[in-house]
């Protein structure tokens, strides 16, 4: 049997104070999964990026510490950061908020696509230089008005417990993506 292929599993969001916000659903993730995987505590790290580093055999789980719209440079940092720890294969797989999946919801997309408007894909995108990745969207649902400031807000509100219980719900699903893509079931 081929040994697994590492993967460098990232996730975007903002800050404290927005931490605990519907726009950090893949900080919420990526926490819930070190959990579920018995990972070593998130550590800072200068040499990925100044962002959370939970380093494991198969996976390694990153935190981005920037603000979710200039996360680009720290994923390249940390992206470069994994390459050189080892291993020629490799992949990278970004876990983000989604506004058109439904609260709870998780898509696995690969490939040179479009940002569709969240600004965290977009600095990335630009950051990679036309790099492939894959992406894991986490559904956190859509107002009903499309005014950018009606989703600025929605995004940035504190989760409800409810809202929480079911971002934290789709580890099992995250967990399963990620075995298929390292090879490691």
């Amino acid at each position: 049997m081929a040994s697994p292929v590492r993967l460098l599993v990232c996730s975007i969001g903002n800050p404290s104070p927005y931490l605990n916000t519907l726009h950090s659903a893949g900080h919420t993730v990526i926490t819930s999964l070190a959990a579920t995987l018995s990972h070593p505590p998130f550590h800072k790290s200068r040499a990925y990026g100044n962002a959370l580093v939970s380093p494991g055999p198969i996976y390694t789980l990153w935190q981005s510490s920037s603000l979710m719209n200039v996360s680009g440079t720290g994923v390249v940092a940390a992206w470069r950061q994994f390459l050189k720890d080892g291993g020629a294969e490799a992949r990278l797989i970004v876990v983000h908020d989604e506004l058109e999946l439904g609260l709870g919801e998780v898509r696995v997309r690969s490939g040179n696509l479009s940002a569709k408007g969240h600004n965290g894909l977009k600095s990335i995108k630009e950051a990679l230089s036309g790099l492939e990745y894959t992406r894991i969207g986490i559904g956190i649902g859509r107002p009903q008005s499309r005014d950018p400031d009606a989703v600025a807000t929605y995004v940035l509100r504190k989760m409800s417990g409810v809202e929480r219980a079911k971002i934290e719900g789709c580890v099992v699903k995250v967990e399963e993506e990620l075995r298929k893509m390292s090879g490691a079931l």
